[in-house]
Order: structure tokens, then sequence, then C-alpha cells
């Protein structure tokens, strides 16, 4: 709906807090060709029936569906004298729900090509960059007068001709590449003295990477500030896209991310789905009390094939959007295209949007808790070693296995208030950490923290710059004997009585790593596991060791002041996740318990494979279980979810009277309180079952 500017001073009036509320978004993206039949009533009934509270609109930026007066701001050529982006707007104000224009900047069309050649990407002879996908349409440069001023005209004329909150800005950093326009040329030489790099990791890329950050600060507050100079309330809200908000500079996020909305539209190739509720975790490990919103495509997210216009399975999109929510990244829905040849995506959307609204009002006034955090490094892109990228996915998929709930901490978060907020620090190889860091770490541990650390973790300092020894190598007990080599047919021996020990009965060996370091332990030391030297693995008659177990392979230690550390030299993580030999998995969940020292403050019992979140209030905690029991469990799409057999879930709490309710469920049950723990039984569960227990007199 078109509004006159004097109406439009007074719809601003609108709460600055509305980005907290918005907690169920629909989101239509149209296409070019979507004026000509797209059914605004079909939308506007989905929203009311999936309960939808906010949605974002195709407005602008590589095609206008609102009837611009901008030159060059492409219109749809078949919008004709209609307004579609205005319409749903209209529509779902009157839905009383928050409403986010879209805009995508990322490419233009031939005539503002033409007429503006200053706009666009450039490769580094200077042609200019076509769009990898479809002709004729040219990629933009971020740091050109498109991004800087045409883009923020653009954001000026949606807010003030529409009843907006915000614009909601769709790859606007442009080319995802170095850019070498004559702009981001000079820009670069005038701030730093240099020439833009060669490529990624070339000379001047250190420099690159923080004049780029700085630069797309700068962007977006000009666009912020546009926007809330006309609308007070409202904000430019970038697209995280692939990024998380550790790879952000930090004072652009305090001033202009209000919610995190996070473009992890799905899972693909080898995938667990408890990666849709790492979103979360991964975000609130740098900024806590930030809102953050999961975006989910209703179609199969492949890479390579990119199906979008298609349909994933149900129980796909809904274990995508309940593992989200659970673990505190909150239900967004993305359908590309208004028009709907295929339907069968509307019942889960519905169903597990409604799922959220059911259990929304016991949860949202509590915080996610959990006594185990993994170290989320912000240089993740940057390690140094050729299997750097399964070794979070190896300790986060063994943590759900051992069904110990955790959160992530960030590394740009190792303050004495953040660490003393978890018993247990686990860094799957966290490379590079400087001695702020390192300092930090060591402090927890004296104060009492304990520490699961492996393979190169602390070798490097925060640039990338090896050590002589781990960083970490006091408080973890251990020296560097040799770096990093690459084994096959490695085994690592039972070597002491050990709490790590438990549960290889049986077995005086098990599998060790694909990359080892050779180290030495300090005295004082325990050494549980030993690796046995290397022997051949083929011949077949040649398969036997020749030495006895002499290396550690597992280093414990216990400290003056309560705290505990266990290291591993070598590439657990790494290969429990592209071998998943389930020895892997149960040392890192031994490793965690003993690292506790007590008993958990919350266990669940039972078969299944089931993805944990916990939180709590000043009188009350929910234990939220999210059942990923399926056949496609590592490999999408799912297409059914087995139901869970009865689970146990034990919680230490303060009182010894109180109730007990299944939310999913919706009824009452029996809680059992001995010895300062609540046992409540679920029978059975779907996809998903909270246990509430509220202690309130």
């Amino acid at each position: 709906m078109r509004i006159e500017p004097e109406q439009a001073i007074q719809s601003a009036d609108r709460s600055p807090d509305w980005p907290e509320r918005a907690t169920r978004w629909a989101q239509i993206t149209l296409a070019e060709d979507d004026p000509l039949h797209f059914d605004a009533d079909f939308w506007l009934d989905l929203m009311r029936d999936s309960r939808s509270n906010a949605t974002c609109i195709s407005a602008g930026g590589y095609i206008a569906y609102y009837p611009t007066q901008l030159q060059y701001h492409y219109r749809s050529k078949y919008l004709g004298d209609t307004d579609p982006f205005g319409t749903l707007v209209d529509g779902a104000r009157k839905l009383g729900m928050s409403v986010m224009a879209r805009v995508d900047p990322h490419a233009i069309h031939a005539d503002a090509a033409a007429a503006h050649p200053e706009w666009l990407a450039r490769d580094s002879d200077g042609n200019a960059l076509e769009h990898w996908a479809h002709p004729n349409i040219w990629l933009t440069c971020a740091f050109t007068g498109y991004h800087r001023e045409f883009i923020t005209e653009v954001a000026r004329e949606i807010v003030r001709e529409y009843d907006v909150d915000a614009i909601f800005a769709n790859r606007w950093e442009g080319y995802y590449g170095i850019s070498y326009s004559d702009a981001a040329r000079k820009s670069f030489r005038d701030e730093t003295g240099l020439e833009l790099p060669a490529g990624e990791h070339q000379e001047n890329w250190q420099e690159y990477v923080v004049w780029r950050r700085r630069q797309l600060s700068r962007l977006v507050g000009i666009w912020d500030q546009a926007v809330r100079d006309i609308r007070p309330h409202a904000r430019f809200i970038p697209n995280l896209g692939a990024l998380a908000a550790r790879d952000l500079d930090r004072e652009l996020v305090e001033k202009h991310y209000p919610i995190f909305f996070i473009d992890k539209q799905g899972r693909s190739g080898i995938e667990a789905p408890w990666a849709a509720g790492r979103n979360g975790k991964r975000n609130r490990g740098v900024f806590p009390d930030r809102p953050v919103r999961l975006i989910t495509s209703v179609g199969p997210e492949h890479h390579q094939y990119r199906w979008k216009d298609s349909v994933a399975p149900a129980e796909e999109t809904k274990t995508w959007i309940v593992d989200g929510f659970a673990q505190g990244a909150l239900p967004w829905f993305t359908k590309f295209n208004a028009s709907v040849p295929d339907h069968r995506w509307v019942p889960p959307i519905v169903e597990a949007f409604n799922l959220h609204a059911k259990v929304e009002p016991v949860l949202e006034p509590l915080r996610i808790t959990a006594e185990v955090a993994l170290l989320d490094p912000t240089r993740a892109g940057q390690l140094r070693t050729p299997d750097g990228i399964g070794h979070e996915d190896g300790f986060y998929q063994a943590l759900v296995e051992a069904r110990v709930p955790f959160e992530f901490v960030s590394d740009q978060e190792l303050s004495a208030n953040r660490l003393g907020q978890f018993k247990v620090i686990v860094l799957a190889n966290a490379e590079q950490l400087g001695d702020d860091q390192l300092a930090a770490l060591t402090a927890y541990v004296e104060s009492g923290g304990s520490l699961v650390a492996a393979y190169q973790t602390s070798l490097y300092d925060e640039r990338g710059q090896l050590r002589a020894d781990f960083g970490l190598g006091d408080v973890l007990g251990v020296h560097l004997a040799q770096p990093a080599r690459q084994v096959k047919n490695n085994y690592i021996a039972l070597t002491g009585d050990h709490r790590l020990n438990e549960g290889f009965d049986g077995t005086t060996r098990i599998i060790g790593g694909t990359h080892i370091i050779d180290i030495d332990a300090v005295p004082t030391a325990q050494v549980p596991f030993r690796f046995i030297p290397d022997f051949p693995d083929l011949p077949m008659e040649e398969v036997y060791p020749r030495e006895a177990p002499d290396r550690p392979a597992v280093v414990c230690r216990e400290h003056d002041g309560g705290g505990r550390t266990v290291y591993f030299p070598f590439n657990l993580g790494a290969i429990f996740w592209e071998a998943l030999q389930a020895d892997h998995g149960r040392l890192v969940a031994n490793a965690v318990a003993w690292a506790l020292g007590k008993d958990p403050e919350v266990t669940v019992e039972g078969a299944g494979l089931v993805d944990l979140a916990v939180r709590r209030g000043d009188h009350e905690v929910a234990v939220a279980l999210v059942n990923l029991t399926n056949p496609m469990a590592m490999r999408g799409p799912i297409r059914e979810t087995l139901p869970l057999p009865p689970q146990t879930v034990s919680v230490a709490v303060p009182a010894d009277r109180l109730r007990a309710r299944l939310l999913v469920a919706d009824v009452d049950v029996e809680a059992t309180v001995e010895n300062g723990r609540a046992v409540v039984t679920i029978p059975t569960a779907g996809l998903l079952e909270i246990v509430h227990l509220d202690w309130r007199s």
C-alpha cells in the first residue's frame, strides 16, 4: 500500500522493540513474472494459518515489485499498474504483523551497467563481471556509488512510501570475491597504502580482510541511518548469509543488528539435522542476548543443482525448523516464486510454526543454559590443517550422541564472566589463539574450570604464526616433540585405570587418529592411552605391532583449583566426523564427563538420537528433546521420524515439590523428587517433547 508522506510520519510511531516480538517469519521471494498471477489471498491465509507474526516481502534492488520512481531501479516487466509488494504489506499489517522489505543489490541489468560502468565488480584485469547464472546482468561492487548512494535512495523510497519496519538486504556485500573496481582499488590504497591482494591469503590479505570489514560496516551504517531518519523505529538489517555474528565487526553488530537472520536454509550432502540448532548456538556464543531467526527454505538445499522452485519432504522441513527453535533460532520460512504448483510444503510449515506457537509462552522468558561449551574460533576459515573442517563437526556429533547439553562460546568472548558460566570448555582444534585468549583460558582453569582440547589447539598465534610449543602446554601438561604427521592404521592402547577408559571392556586398544602429534607429558599428568608405534597395513601378513605403546595419546590433569584438563594429540573430532567410529565418540563423551567432575545437572536416558536444550528461569526449567532418530539422520532428506521409546529425564532442582508437564503432549506427568533431583519419564515422543518443571509456590 503506497502511503503519503504525512501518513508515513504517523505510522512511523511504532515500538523499536518489534524484533523481539517477531518470532515466526513468512518470506515471499517474488519472481519477475509473479505480478501476472500471484494470489495474495493464498499468502495472507497462510500467514494467518501458520500464526506467523512477521513477514519479509520482495521489494526492490535487482527487480522492483512496486512502482519505483528511481531511474535504473529496474521494474518487473510484468508490473503494469499493479503493486504486489504494497498489496502484501497492507494485508500483513491488517493481520498485525511486522513487515520487512527485501532488497538485493548484488546485480544490475544491462541498461544500468551501460550507464554506470563504475558500479560494476571487476576482475584483476579490469573486466566487468557478468553474472554466473544469468546472461546480460552484471555483478556490483559494494565499494562503489551503487551501494553507497543508489541503494541508499532505494531504501529511502521504500520506507517513505510503505509502512514497513525494516529493509532486509540479501547478498548486500556485492561480489563475493575481491573486486578490482577503480573505487575499491582507490579506497584500499588510500586507507592502507597498499594494493589489493592478488587472491585469498596472498600478500596484503590480512589488511584486505580488515579493510573490507570496515568498509561494509560503514556501508550498513549509512543505510541504517537513512532508514531511521524517515522512520525512527525502523532498521536496515543485512542478511548474515553464510556468515555468523563472529565474522562481523562488533561495533557494526552493536549498532545495526537488533536481530540476527541466519540464511542457512537447510542441509545438503553429509550434514546432520542438528546443524539447524548450531546456528542459534554459534551466534549466541558471541551475542548471548541478541534474537536469532533461522531462514528455512521449503525446497531442498542442493548447492550444485539448486532446485530452488521445488519442495523438500515434510519431515525434513519440520526437523530443520524444530531443531532450530529448540536451540533458540526461531522459525522463518522462505518460498522462492509466489506461484505454488506444489502445495506439499504448506502443511509441514503450518505444523512446525504452530508447534512453536504452542510452546513459545513457556520457553520465551527462559534462557538457554549449559554446563559445557564448545569454543568457536573466529578464525575457523584460516585453519592451517588440511583436515580442519571436520573437527568441530565431530565433537558436536559426539556431544549430541552423548546427550550432553552444550552451548558455544566465541573466542572473542573469553572474559572471566562469560567463561565462568560453564564448567567445561571444549577446544576441538582451536589452533589460532592469541596471548590474551591463552591467559583467559589459563585463568579459567586456575579458578576451577575444565578444558577438553584436541590436536593443534594453541599451536599458532592469532595471526597464524607457528609457536615453538603449545600455548596452553603448561595448562594441559604437554610439550611438543614433533609436529603433526599423517598416518594410517593407527591405534591407541589403554594404559591406565581411568574414567576415560570406561566402556572399552573387551579390548586393549582402539582406533587412533589419521593425523597425530608426538608430545611429551609432564610427570604429574595421567596418561590413560598411548600410541602404538606405526606398523604396516599391507601385506596382511605384516599387519601386527612391533613395539609396545609409547607416546601419550590422551593426557589428563587435575589442577589445584579444582579444574581438570584433557588433551588428545590427534585429530579426534575430524576423524570421528569422517569415519564415525563409535570408540571415538565414546572418548569425547568420557573426556567431558570426567572433566565435569560431578553429576550433570540434566541427564536424559533412553534409546535414540536426541538433541537436547535446557532452559532455566528463577523457579523453573524446561528440557527440550528434539528427536533426530530417523534413517536419514546423517544425510537428508528425512522421510520419517521414528517415535522415541520411553525417556528418563533427571534434573537437579532446589525444591521437593514441583509440577511437571509435557508441553507438546499437553499433559501433566508425575515427577519423583529424591536427593535433590526430579525424575520424569516421557512414555514416547515424536519430533519434539519438552519437559517443563515448575517449583513456584
